[in-house]
């Protein structure tokens, strides 16, 4: 069994070899929780049945990248650019793509409970069988695909509410 730091070598330099041990070990459940991938280019990789809770993709660029039936609570894709990845029959609890692009994504029976989309594009993705987006959290900055690409009971349009911890005396003047 590879290290933690020695699988991420493999993810960042070979997708060829890593595909292959990650196929020839997929029965395992590696663990790869906690690991720091800010800032990488990663491309043409099947993740599956792996636990990425509490890893970090911010700043990074994916493409074409399958996170299959994986565990990306609390996961971290901050500000990346995500092209044409699959994140089907993962658990995506709490995951922050806060400022990210998603293009054409898809979200096949993913669950989104706590997800945030502040200011994301989800421009071409596909959330349509997606669990729990309604408890997400997002703002008006945040572009989501056609109708026809969410849930039928999901509203897309924001609304400033108890969900965006907003106080009134905020926007009020003071006179000090």
């Amino acid at each position: 069994m590879k290290s933690k730091d020695e699988l991420l070598e493999l993810i960042l330099n070979d997708s060829d070899a890593c595909n292959e041990y990650l196929c020839d070990n997929a029965d395992v459940g590696i663990d790869m929780s906690e690991v720091d991938l800010s800032g990488s280019e990663i491309r043409d990789i099947t993740f599956k049945n792996i636990d990425f809770t509490s890893s970090t993709f911010s700043d990074s660029q994916l493409t074409n990248v399958q996170f299959i039936e994986c565990d990306l609570t609390s996961a971290d894709f901050t500000r990346s650019t995500i092209t044409e990845c699959d994140f089907s029959n993962s658990v995506l609890n709490g995951t922050d793509f806060s400022y990210a692009v998603l293009d054409y994504c898809n979200f096949n029976e993913a669950d989104m409970a706590g997800s945030i989309f502040q200011e994301s594009d989800l421009s071409g993705s596909d959330l349509s069988t997606s669990f729990n987006l309604n408890a997400c959290r997002f703002d008006d900055g945040t572009v989501w695909p056609d109708n026809d690409m969410l849930p039928d009971n999901f509203d897309g349009m924001y609304s400033s509410d108890l969900s965006s911890l907003q106080d009134d005396e905020d926007n009020e003047v003071s006179d000090y």
